[in-house]
């Protein structure tokens, strides 16, 4: 990349509200529905039909708003957004233009630097307003033209939208995932990418560094994850870059990014690009909202990740790392503090459960709300290693059968005879045997090469199949090399 252009990134990001019934009319909100079958006269667009507000949709979204640090209008009302495309039935979508219900926000997001720290940036919203969702194109195997299918159609979204202040690919995947989380604890929306829950946009554009003057930018679609987010606008920022230094000009545009090819590839151009006619919805009448149902509403607002994040650092002794991952997906953090509730020791429960046990689920492809090892196990077994029942080798082994089986570390350890040894008569035992057999490091200690011990604390460790005090070990090894 090069350093003397400076990228600018907004993102629009698209969250479909968790309501049972669409933004305006009582259809289903259901995923995976046979094609057309949650549709009605509203949602398709029939003469003489009426839309009717969600109330929840509009609760969800004063919430997010809220959480956002947004502030929310007291005057709403509804717009028609106007183009024609076959997916949408009335050729207009209901949205909201100049009286958005949510506007002029915030959200921090944490980034590491390039010494390897972590810094906050506030990331402003410009705003989040509401509108439904248009029906699906499909294309795959049908040979001349496509089919609709209009069950997203109507579908409750909340658009919110970023003021360009993010610098960098990295900031745009860190914004997302803050975003997603707080969305999480909200309990708003379960911000399925596959299921077309979450979805975003990215605006890209780049200038010289020092410059305040916005560049041309292009609009990227058709990214399906935080990662596709990531590598098209790094791809863009790049394309850009190389466009601008062959002395040619930026095309404003929308492109789609190809993930197979890892490239952006112009969709249309937007040069002549007329507004969209925007215009009054007649058939829902602008309204008001009181303060007291917007504070009834901030009464609802759980912890949030960055408060989460804080409380971990101070209550718990976590790192500012350790206590970021742990919270940025809400049930992975009640996890953690269902472990604390069983005694768990805070740093040694954390290190666990993202060394081994974020592991094992990534392995095995399974949520965290759905481990075989319970939170009581994984503090048990924290536990055995604390009283030195178990060495921290032997733990790693206990792990992997604790979620197989469902069974505790007691039970596995017990059954499988995997108590740590801490005769110091049978360590001492062992420890004359690996001297004996490795005289020339056993000299190589004596000679001043400390190293020397850490291999023959390796070999008592081995010839003990792992179930030696380390320490122990190191001490009875030590006093018996001088």
């Amino acid at each position: 990349m090069n350093y003397d252009y400076e990228p600018v990134i907004g993102l629009e990001v698209h969250v479909q509200l968790a309501t049972k019934s669409k933004l305006f009319c009582a259809c289903s909100t259901e995923f995976g529905a046979e094609p057309n079958k949650n549709t009605c006269p509203v949602c398709l667009g029939w003469p003489g039909s009426l839309p009717v507000l969600n109330e929840q949709a509009l609760k969800f979204a004063i919430k997010v708003g809220l959480a956002l640090s947004c502030e929310v209008s007291q005057r709403l009302k509804f717009d028609r957004k106007n183009y024609f495309y076959p997916d949408l039935p009335k050729a207009y979508q209901i949205s909201q233009y100049d009286m958005p219900v949510n506007k002029g926000g915030f959200l921090l997001i944490d980034v590491k630097t390039s010494e390897g720290g972590i810094q906050e940036r506030r990331i402003g919203i410009t705003r989040a307003h509401l509108e439904e969702d248009a029906g699906k194109l499909l294309h795959e195997g049908i040979k001349d033209g496509s089919l609709v299918d209009y069950n997203r159609g109507g579908m409750p979204l909340l658009e919110i939208v970023s003021e360009p202040d993010l610098r960098s690919p990295e900031e745009a995947y860190a914004y997302l995932v803050s975003l997603k989380a707080i969305l999480q604890y909200l309990e708003v929306s379960d911000c399925n990418m596959e299921e077309g829950s979450l979805r975003c946009d990215a605006n890209v554009s780049v200038r010289k560094k020092g410059e305040t003057q916005f560049g041309t930018k292009a609009e990227i679609k058709n990214m399906n994850s935080f990662k596709a987010v990531q590598k098209a606008t790094q791809y863009e920022i790049e394309r850009q870059i190389n466009v601008l230094e062959n002395h040619e000009r930026v095309i404003q545009e929308t492109r789609l990014w190809n993930e197979t090819k890892g490239q952006t590839f112009s969709m249309r151009s937007k040069e002549e690009a007329h507004d969209y006619r925007y215009f009054p919805e007649p058939d829902l009448v602008p309204f008001t909202i009181s303060r007291e149902t917007v504070e009834a509403i901030r009464q609802t607002l759980p912890e949030l990740p960055v408060a989460r994040e804080k409380r971990f650092m101070k209550d718990y002794g976590l790192s500012q790392y350790d206590a970021f991952v742990l919270v940025q997906e809400k049930n992975l953090g009640d996890y953690y503090e269902d472990c604390l509730k069983e005694k768990g020791n805070p740093k040694l429960v954390s290190n666990w459960i993202q060394s081994e046990l974020l592991a094992l689920l990534n392995e095995h492809k399974v949520s965290i709300e759905n481990s075989p090892v319970k939170p009581r196990d994984l503090a048990g077994l924290v536990r055995l290693i604390e009283n030195n029942t178990v060495s921290g080798k032997i733990a790693k082994d206990v792990l992997p059968a604790m979620f197989e089986t469902g069974q505790s570390a007691e039970a596995i350890v017990k059954a499988k005879g995997l108590e740590q040894v801490t005769d110091t008569k049978e360590i001492e035992a062992i420890a004359e045997r690996v001297i004996q057999a490795n005289p020339k490091v056993a000299d190589d200690f004596r000679a001043g090469k400390k190293q020397a011990l850490g291999f023959l604390v390796g070999q008592l460790m081995k010839e003990s199949k792992g179930k030696a005090n380390p320490q122990l070990a190191n001490q009875i090894l030590e006093q018996k090399l001088k």
